[in-house]
């Protein structure tokens, strides 16, 4: 062969080599990242070729489904039963816009693609039935959340409520709300729909239980009085405390003061839950300090991000000046916590100062109802001793009873809770969010914590406040809860 042929062999040669490392390194290597890639349309199809599977309540309703579609190569788009008052549980499925919340987290599971269900789609093949994915039951309780979705109405807020016991969340709504059915598919009008509510000023797909952190207002005083305890700053919650009044906050010429003629100078602990008495409560976060105060607040999970298995922002207890210090400890300043984190506080006191991990998922079904997965109950913190949650149990109550709270009594339940009306904007020139934190208990401990904030309504500045906006709504969510146990 002469030498310009064997050049041009050797050329070819190499040609072939590479294309055959090529193809080989497509097929085995990255096979796995190609058909996972978002651009594989054929991954995209076989997704919508079948329905996916449901997500179900702990009661049993199934809140989605799948219906067919035309003129489109994907066979079938996500459905929800009360969209607006579910999607905040589930979140979205769209052939445009992929998913998010509960139905990204478990997208393997509901489209069938879960590795677990490998002997499923293997069976399928044999026996010629239809494929389809499996459910996600969830630990919501389908009254707890009719009764918070209906409850906020056309308020801007949210309510999360979890079992004490277990961390089981058994509610959780935010307004105003979306209906994810309105842009499942892949049209020119489901994009329209999705660009319409990105753009709405009111936010709807923000999920405020859990993705919005506001000022806890005077629901943090139990966080505040939990601190004294545990430090041993007092004991005892009807002996008097050194609280002047008005406290002159430190290192400062203005005074902290309390909201209306209240006896809040060395008032109890008890007594100074009762009337919310900021001047004795900004003074126990100065006489404990930021480390004390900021410590305690991580214990009930401030500072830290939380999955449940959904992504929560971090509520913030701030490394904060003494007279910082002072007003985080009335839930002003830097202090900011989301819906589900104060509901862990009431949750935490409840259950004699264990608290539990938050989850929403019970368990993972296969199509055929086979359990995958089962979430078991686990402790995240204690934030307080046993002895020390039932002192502020009856603090907690006695606000119920005699205080603040009085319009969340239920009739032969004991209910604790704390009212908060939190200050907002420049100068507090906005109008205030209105919080209430709560529990009740039954004959085996309390099995429901709510919390409430109520961000913005149609209600007069004068009239916004927590006992008066969110209290109710508390009520009826934990009497659902009750109600449903019978």
């Amino acid at each position: 062969m002469n030498k310009p042929l064997r050049r041009i062999a050797i050329f070819c040669g190499l040609l072939i080599l590479s294309l055959m490392i090529r193809d080989n390194w497509l097929q085995y290597v990255r096979a796995d990242e190609l058909n996972a890639s978002d651009f594989n349309r054929r991954v995209q199809i076989e997704r919508f070729a079948h329905e996916r599977g449901n997500i179900i309540t702990a009661d049993g309703q199934t809140i989605t489904g799948s219906t067919e579609t035309s003129g489109t190569d994907f066979k079938y788009k996500r459905v929800w039963k009360d969209g607006p008052m579910w999607s905040p549980v589930t979140g979205y499925a769209s052939q445009i816009f992929d998913a998010s919340q509960l139905e990204k987290i478990e997208d393997g599971i509901l489209s069938g693609t879960d590795n677990r269900l490998f002997f499923d789609r293997t069976l399928s093949m044999f026996t010629g039935e239809k494929k389809q994915g499996g459910n996600v039951v969830t630990t919501l309780n389908s009254a707890a959340q009719k009764a918070a979705f209906q409850g906020l109405g056309d308020k801007k807020g949210a309510v999360a409520a979890i079992n004490p016991q277990t961390g089981a969340i058994l509610a959780l709504a935010s307004t105003p709300s979306y209906d994810p059915s309105v842009f499942a598919g892949n049209t020119n009008k489901d994009g329209s729909n999705y660009k319409t509510l990105l753009d709405d000023k009111n936010q709807p797909m923000l999920n405020r239980a859990l993705r919005q952190t506001y000022p806890p207002g005077s629901t943090f005083k139990v966080v505040t009085a939990a601190a004294a305890l545990e430090n041993g700053l007092y004991t005892d919650i009807d002996a008097p405390t050194r609280s002047p009044m008005p406290f002159k906050l430190p290192l400062s010429t203005k005074n902290l003061d309390n909201e209306g003629n209240i006896p809040c100078e060395n008032a109890t602990l008890k007594v100074a839950l009762q009337f919310s008495c900021n001047t004795v409560f900004g003074k126990i976060s100065d006489d404990l300090g930021n480390d004390k105060m900021k410590a305690e607040a991580e214990k009930f999970g401030f500072n830290k991000q939380i999955f449940n298995p959904v992504r929560t922002d971090a509520s913030v207890y701030p490394k904060d000046d003494r007279p910082q210090n002072a007003m985080a400890g009335i839930g002003q300043a830097s202090n900011r916590a989301t819906p589900l984190q104060m509901a862990m506080v009431a949750a935490a006191v409840a259950n004699d100062g264990k608290l539990m991990k938050p989850y929403m998922v019970d368990q993972l079904q296969a199509p055929n109802v086979d359990v995958l997965s089962k979430t078991q109950p686990e402790q995240m913190s204690q934030p307080l001793s046993a002895a020390n949650a039932q002192k502020l149990q009856k603090m907690m109550e006695f606000v119920v009873t005699d205080g603040t709270g009085t319009n969340a009594q239920i009739p032969g339940v004991t209910v604790g809770g704390k009212t908060g009306t939190a200050q907002h904007g420049v100068d507090n020139n906005g109008n205030p969010y209105a919080w209430f934190i709560s529990y009740a208990k039954s004959g085996d401990g309390s099995p429901v914590a709510v919390a409430v904030v109520i961000e913005g309504s149609d209600t007069t500045r004068d009239d916004i406040a927590g006992g008066k906006l969110a209290a109710p709504i508390a009520k009826n969510v934990m009497k659902a809860v009750l109600d449903s146990k019978k």
